[in-house]
């Protein structure tokens, strides 16, 4: 084709190339009388025949190739057990080959197995113990069955010949003990990683269920911590606006109660709305040096009109030298201010103590706020974190508040890599504690002014 279209010159097709005679298109080594097509598909055929032929002769047999080879080779025997039949020179009786059987599948199991193949042949094997190459093929397909197929020929070979193990034999059996074994452990390692993704796939349906009751549960509080207020609102409305001529101090008692149930409503969407900002990973966090001495001042000074108004004594043990933190001022108030109202909340008027303490102890500052109120009993301390879990005051009822202020407080606080947790609760009083990293950064400038 490429002589003829004019790519290789006319000679090399007329006398071959490098004007060998030999080589010549048409007639290859001397093959002439052929169509130019008969002649390429000869030759190919020649070609792809002879490297088949040759690799196989040269190269050795993996045990899945010799056992293919020998059932394509006896596929038209008759007999579904004639499976590997070959010419053996040795003597060997049906007692030995069931025997070496029994080693391997159990005694039991060879005696049915040679009865079940005794009255399928239609052959009395107590009556002729001397083994056919069929029988001793059958003996070999039934271990072959497991231990493989070059394991199951050294072991009947050794019995049938009354040979013993050559090197060679015994090198068979490692090489095919260890693609077994091999064999074996990746499917014990597919098996494995399938038994895990299986667990993932039950530990993910089981939190997907969890977090869809914990949505049905937050939208039903949600709604309900939303309507109790607005019902409020709109009660003492209605009575203002039909009865004009109320009493001056009464008019203004139903205002105040008006305006603390819209403070509380707007407290509630507003910590609603920081949390779930938080949770989404929206929130806008400002971090700096600071130092936590003058965040707590701050927020006991923010807390003073709630303390004053319960008449709650409040004693602060702060150290010598700058609590020095990375952190968001304001989310660290908030933290401190809702540990704080909860503790005076919590306290007797009068009779209430609220203790502030900053410790410094391994690269990380504590800070403790301790209030002798009544505590929280045990069984509300495991999901005191939880979203609108409230702890009711039997003296005082239930306080005032939202219930998220503390899951709040959590997730801030993990969030500047610390840790909050109920440290002590009981008849004398409730300890709450958390953690913040110290900053190995320049003093903070709050501090140093």
């Amino acid at each position: 084709g490429f002589a003829r279209s004019g790519w290789l010159p006319a000679e090399f097709v007329e006398g071959g190339p490098f004007g060998l005679s030999l080589l010549h298109p048409y007639e290859l080594f001397g093959l002439a009388g052929l169509d130019p097509i008969s002649h390429s598909l000869f030759w190919s055929l020649f070609a792809n025949i002879g490297l088949l032929i040759g690799l196989s002769l040269f190269r050795p047999l993996s045990v899945v190739e010799q056992i293919q080879a020998n059932r394509f080779v006896d596929v038209f025997q008759e007999g579904s057990d004639r499976l590997d039949t070959y010419t053996w020179q040795g003597t060997a009786t049906v007692s030995q080959l069931q025997s070496l059987v029994g080693r391997f599948l159990g005694v039991a199991r060879a005696e049915r197995e040679f009865a079940a193949y005794a009255e399928a042949q239609g052959m009395a094997l107590e009556r002729d113990p001397n083994a056919d190459p069929n029988v001793v093929s059958f003996a070999e397909r039934l271990l072959a069955g497991a231990i493989g197929a070059a394991s199951s020929r050294v072991m009947v070979s050794s019995v049938v010949g009354g040979e013993a193990l050559s090197l060679k034999g015994v090198m068979e059996i490692l090489d095919e003990t260890s693609q077994v074994r091999e064999y074996s452990r990746r499917l014990e390692q597919k098996s494995r990683e399938l038994e895990a993704a299986t667990q993932d796939l039950r530990t993910a349906n089981v939190r997907l269920k969890e977090l869809d009751r914990l949505k049905d549960e937050f939208v039903s509080t949600v709604s309900h911590e939303l309507r109790t207020p607005l019902t409020s609102i709109r009660a003492f409305s209605e009575i203002l606006e039909q009865n004009p001529e109320m009493d001056v101090e009464q008019r203004q008692g139903f205002l105040q109660i008006v305006v603390k149930e819209t403070e509380r409503l707007t407290r509630l969407i507003n910590e609603v709305l920081d949390l779930a900002k938080i949770e989404s990973g929206n929130m806008d966090w400002k971090l700096e040096a600071l130092d936590l001495r003058d965040l707590v001042n701050e927020s006991v000074a923010a807390v003073g009109q709630l303390l004053r108004e319960r008449e709650v004594a409040l004693s602060q043990e702060m150290p010598s030298q700058p609590a020095a933190v990375l952190a968001d001022r304001d989310r660290i108030t908030q933290v401190v201010i809702n540990l704080l109202s909860n503790a005076a909340k919590f306290c007797e008027s009068k009779q209430g103590q609220i203790l502030v303490r900053i410790t410094d102890s391994s690269k990380e500052f504590k800070v403790e706020i301790r209030d002798n109120g009544p505590g929280i009993p045990r069984d509300h301390v495991e999901h005191i974190f939880e979203k609108f879990h409230q702890v009711s005051d039997e003296q005082a009822g239930k306080p005032k508040g939202t219930g998220l202020g503390l899951a709040i407080s959590q997730r801030i606080v993990e969030h500047h890599g610390g840790r909050i947790w109920v440290e002590s609760t009981g008849p004398d009083g409730t300890t709450f504690a958390f953690v913040l990293p110290e900053t190995t950064g320049p003093e903070p400038e709050v501090a140093a002014q």
